[in-house]
């Protein structure tokens, strides 16, 4: 009895310390602002780094995030929409980085990815309240410095956009798919095999090129035809509208042959000349009716405004 009683305790002990945990955690994640929460939301579901030799070692976050840590300047990248691409007034070239000072961005971006997979992957085995805070301050870190390297090396896309003519492709499209290759370049680039990146990074944006072209010239090929406004817009009121035409004319002309208006022969004439009804095609002019019927243009004009007076009152007989 006393051993199963003592079994229970440590299984209450247990229980209750699991409870203690996760009501720890609620609690922690409870603290955080709504811009640390949405941060802490956000991690990635599969988290990476590109490995350096230096990252087990001790003196390494001092080195590199200490107090005595180099101060790397990025210049803040400014894209100029209102010039076009062949100005020959171009801005002035940014101030480029060193060899020393993009090992140095590249290294700490790594790192901080380095401990933020390490933090997260014991995160993920056990949640403990007090690597919340580490976890976002390494994810903030490897933010800010991936920001860093991508916008030291912009300038790069726009180079190979302007030096790469593809006519199925617009410059703003290319633009676009090259900045995308240069933030998987910052991802994936090595430092430590001793290239420079943008060696690394314009092979990778000419190559998201040559991917963009040929996926353009295939869609091309499928459809042909460029998307035309004008080919979307419904016609059913214009056929509406026709078909009604049509049937009034019907009804116009089923009057007129049978004079159901009773319109005198001259009115008939000039009604048949003038709206190329009752089996007249070609419509004429006030004045060639005259010659025709043998009076003056304004009379005509009066004739043809009791004929179609007359008219109107036996369609509308024809309605009710």
């Amino acid at each position: 009895m006393a051993a199963t009683e003592t079994m229970r305790a440590k299984a209450a002990t247990g229980i209750k310390s699991r409870m203690v945990s996760k009501l720890s955690g609620k609690d922690a994640l409870d603290d955080l602002t709504v811009e640390e929460r949405r941060l802490y939301a956000s991690l990635p579901e599969k988290m990476d780094f590109v490995p350096n030799p230096s990252f087990e070692l001790e003196q390494t976050e001092e080195e590199l995030f200490g107090e005595h840590a180099e101060d790397v300047p990025v210049p803040r990248w400014r894209q100029y929409p209102e010039l076009d691409e062949d100005a020959e007034d171009e801005p002035k070239a940014r101030t480029q980085l060193t060899r020393k000072q993009e090992t140095v961005l590249f290294l700490r971006y790594n790192y901080a990815r380095f401990r933020l997979t390490t933090l997260v992957t014991a995160q993920r085995k056990r949640f403990a309240a007090r690597r919340v805070e580490e976890i976002l301050h390494w994810y903030r870190q490897s933010l800010i410095y991936r920001a860093a390297l991508t916008n030291a090396n912009m300038a790069l896309v726009v180079a190979m956009a302007k030096r790469t003519r593809i006519n199925s492709v617009e410059f703003g499209e290319l633009v676009s798919e090259g900045n995308m290759a240069l933030l998987r370049a910052v991802d994936k680039f090595d430092i430590a095999r001793g290239f420079k990146f943008s060696t690394y990074a314009c092979r990778a944006i000419l190559k998201s090129f040559n991917r963009l072209a040929t996926k353009t010239g295939t869609y091309r090929q499928h459809f042909p035809t460029e998307f035309d406004p004008e080919m979307e817009r419904s016609d059913e009121m214009d056929r509406r509208h026709t078909d009604q035409r049509e049937l009034a004319i019907e009804d116009l002309q089923r009057v007129l042959l049978a004079n159901m208006a009773e319109l005198s022969e001259v009115e008939r004439t000039v009604v048949g000349a003038r709206f190329a009804v009752a089996g007249n095609r070609q419509v004429r002019t006030l004045e060639e009716v005259g010659r025709l019927v043998g009076l003056s243009k304004e009379r005509v004009r009066q004739v043809q405004n009791e004929a179609l007076s007359k008219l109107r009152e036996a369609l509308e007989e024809q309605a009710v």
